[in-house]
């Protein structure tokens, strides 16, 4: 691995961006034929936090946040700082003093393969963090990664400047070729969905609105009126 820096990385579009992010994580990852979804031990590190922007990556190894601190001069308003992990690790590599120095900058939101820690402050500050942990031990700065480098986290490959939307239902990178076409089918989705939902608030069932009786007839489900005699 070579430790560097890249400054200059394309990014997906910010209106499409917008896009995705208004329509959240379940409804985008279906749209992407169910795939960009970060494993889900990552989780928020306060419930309601949600956000939408460009994927700044860094590679760190374990128990070192020196190069978060790196890849903070790297970010741009709307930007996602998206970290990978060299090794298994639940350290708090990331704070408070660190979210309050990203917002400066604009940033949307940080997803961390490893632990973060400061959460009532990262509450307070509305600043919004996706973990694999929530841990008070302290990291050193002593061993270099790289920014804007390719990045496996959470079980996802992540390039510099994919697209990403989290929320409570978790992490999902959309690539930046596959964005503007992901944001419109995820739109038809929601369409679609709004529809239906206003038919099961009616009070049809989803038996009848998804033509489900016949196959489950097929598939040998019998209904009986009334339990079988002892």
């Amino acid at each position: 691995m070579k430790t560097v820096v890249i400054r200059n990385i394309k990014r997906a579009d910010a209106a499409v961006v917008k896009r995705l992010g208004a329509l959240g994580t379940s409804t985008v990852h279906e749209a992407y034929g169910r795939a960009g979804l970060m494993k889900p031990y990552l989780r928020p590190a306060w419930a309601g936090g949600e956000a939408a922007g460009t994927a700044v990556t860094v590679l760190v190894h374990p128990g070192d946040n020196w190069m978060i601190h790196v890849a903070v001069e790297q970010c741009q308003a709307g930007d996602i700082l998206v970290v990978g992990c060299s090794a298994d690790n639940t350290d708090g590599m990331f704070g408070d003093l660190l979210a309050t120095s990203l917002m400066a900058r604009g940033v949307k939101g940080l997803v961390i393969d490893a632990g973060c820690r400061d959460v009532k402050s990262l509450r307070e500050m509305g600043f919004p963090v996706w973990s694999k942990a929530i841990s008070a031990k302290g990291t050193v700065k002593a061993t270099l990664g790289a920014v804007n480098i390719p990045v496996v986290c959470a079980g996802i490959n992540v390039e510099p400047g994919d697209a990403v939307v989290a929320d409570d239902d978790g992490v999902v990178v959309i690539r930046k070729k596959d964005a503007a076409e992901v944001a419109a089918k995820a739109e038809k989705r929601h369409a679609d969905e709004e529809g239906k939902r206003k038919q099961l608030a009616a009070g049809k069932l989803g038996l009848d609105m998804y033509n489900m009786r016949e196959p489950l007839a097929k598939a040998g489900l019998v209904y009986i009126d009334e339990p079988p005699s002892d």
